[in-house]
């Protein structure tokens, strides 16, 4: 059986493409801080699974809590979809093996692809990556690349970190680091460059942390998580 991908007939959002065309072109190291909602983990996912047929070897999505990774990417449901998320990325008609208790996916050319957490990262470095997506990168243990980026190096491997901001930490240096690189990919996108979201579900949204945080710690969330705004305070 023949299987296409990206499955699904997925396509990357017009302001994901940059992204999609540097990891499709071959790039190492893509650095994207998006705002909350724009489908950061969706073009990973999708990208991964075509990396694993065009290349055997293990890859990893690391979020930074083991238990948040089942959450946010193994269990959950596409609700555009109704599919799993992994089951939207990687079709059961690819799979030789899937064990839902390590979350780990092995495909039948011989790759295998797992999730995994920043702060377990150490328990799998018997099976070297050739390919790490690091979600949430910003609130994420910067220890897991220190270890891993001579693995990636020696392996010929990539690495991909998506996140939004979180003040000014190693999220910051990361980017800031990849913008100063020639042969990265760089790019900090906000609700005004990709018009993902509406004015009204904005406006909304923005009343919750108001409601939550108070006007001022509100409106600093709402910048954090939507524009980006390196300089809002936390909470």
């Amino acid at each position: 059986m023949r299987v296409r991908l990206p499955a699904h007939g997925w396509v990357p959002r017009i302001y994901q493409r940059p992204l999609w065309d540097y990891l499709e072109q071959g790039g190492k190291y893509a650095v994207a801080v998006w705002h909350r909602r724009a489908g950061k983990d969706e073009v990973a996912l999708h990208r991964a699974a075509i990396a694993a047929h065009e290349r055997v070897g293990t890859y990893w999505h690391m979020l930074p809590e083991y238990t948040q990774a089942r959450k946010a990417i193994w269990d959950a449901i596409n609700p555009r979809t109704g599919r799993r998320r992994i089951d939207d990325a990687f079709p059961q008609e690819l799979r030789e093996t899937t064990r839902e208790n390590e979350m780990f996916i092995k495909f039948k050319n011989g790759s295998t692809w797992q999730v995994v957490g920043s702060d377990n990262f150490n328990s799998l470095l018997g099976a070297p990556p050739i390919g790490i997506v690091y979600s949430e990168w910003s609130i994420a243990n910067p220890l897991a690349h220190a270890y891993l980026s001579p693995i990636l190096a020696e392996n010929n491997g990539w690495a991909v970190f998506i996140y939004t901001a979180r003040g000014y930490n190693h999220g910051h240096s990361t980017y800031e680091g990849a913008k100063n690189n020639p042969a990265a990919f760089s790019e900090l996108l906000t609700v005004e460059d990709t018009q993902a979201i509406t004015q009204e579900a904005l406006l909304a949204q923005l009343q919750v942390y108001i409601d939550l945080y108070g006007a001022e710690h509100g409106r600093s969330f709402c910048r954090q998580e939507f524009w980006n705004d390196w300089s809002a305070a936390n909470i």
